[in-house]
């Protein structure tokens, strides 16, 4: 059965805003997920699912991609001995969208990852420790890499630093360096804590924009508006759009050398809110 947001069903993965993780080994949850305003939903089959539960996990998920259902799937890292396990299973599946390959600290293992799969089958390389970070321009470029994301809380085991915006801005700056000299959309942001209120969500949204990054994680479903919103045009900057496109379609002078980059940032934002179902709201 589809169940997929029609809306987010539609919405091409390069602009995803929310992309929200669903514990694999809770197929009972699969369905919520699918059904809620998130841009892209994220089977995890990593960490959320204990060692000793990843063939019971990896099952529910085959199963659900082959009955209607489409999403990502977050695999097991490279060094892990599952890995060529969960790729052998998706590489059959019907309604996999991608995978986000954990632990990516290398080139290599993202064309590893997508050599395994079927053709064309996009791989969100998701860099959590300082050698990731480090590598971040090679992985951006390697053949098959889709996205770069960052799993802030194992990078913060990894390098011991801080939840402080400060201590995490390298990495954040290298990862949106690397994913626009890689030729990639935006890099996607850590997740918020599970039990974050909304002024949190949104506090930690504006670190994510704020550095360039254009879609975040999410590990809760009570999140995805919050994120969309805070990662989507503003009120302001919609308003500031509408009146410059519809001055410039009367037929508005140029004016300074300004107005040229103007222009093209009014029609940025205008696509951007049409792709999000905001123009016209």
């Amino acid at each position: 059965m589809a169940l997929r947001n029609r809306r987010a069903a539609s919405l091409p993965a390069k602009l995803s805003r929310s992309w929200l993780l669903v514990n694999a080994a809770k197929p009972e949850t699969y369905a919520a997920a699918l059904a809620s305003e998130a841009d892209s939903v994220i089977f995890d089959m990593e960490a959320a699912v204990p060692d000793g539960a990843k063939a019971a996990a990896r099952d529910a998920v085959v199963e659900a991609l082959n009955s209607g259902m489409t999403a990502w799937v977050r695999v097991n890292g490279i060094e892990t001995e599952f890995w060529a396990e969960d790729l052998a299973a998706l590489s059959r599946t019907k309604g996999l969208r991608g995978v986000m390959l954990a632990m990516t600290e290398k080139p290599e293992q993202v064309t590893y990852t997508a050599m395994r799969l079927q053709a064309g089958t996009p791989v969100l390389a998701l860099i959590e420790s300082a050698v990731g970070i480090e590598n971040a321009t090679a992985i951006a470029s390697a053949p098959g890499t889709f996205r770069l994301a960052f799993g802030t809380n194992d990078f913060r085991k990894d390098t011991g630093v801080s939840e402080d915006p400060l201590a995490l801005a390298y990495a954040r700056g290298k990862l949106v360096v690397a994913s626009r000299v890689g030729k990639l959309p935006g890099a996607i942001d850590g997740p918020a804590a599970p039990a974050a209120a909304p002024d949190e969500v949104h506090a930690a949204c504006q670190t994510t924009a704020s550095m360039g990054m254009t879609g975040k994680l999410c590990l809760s479903v009570a999140q995805v508006e919050d994120v969309n919103r805070g990662l989507s045009p503003s009120t302001d900057e919609l308003s500031w759009a509408h009146e410059m496109l519809e001055a410039h379609a009367a037929g508005a002078s140029i004016g300074d050398g300004s107005y040229l980059p103007r222009l093209a940032r009014a029609q940025k934002i205008a696509d951007l809110a049409d792709s999000y179902g905001l123009w016209n709201a």
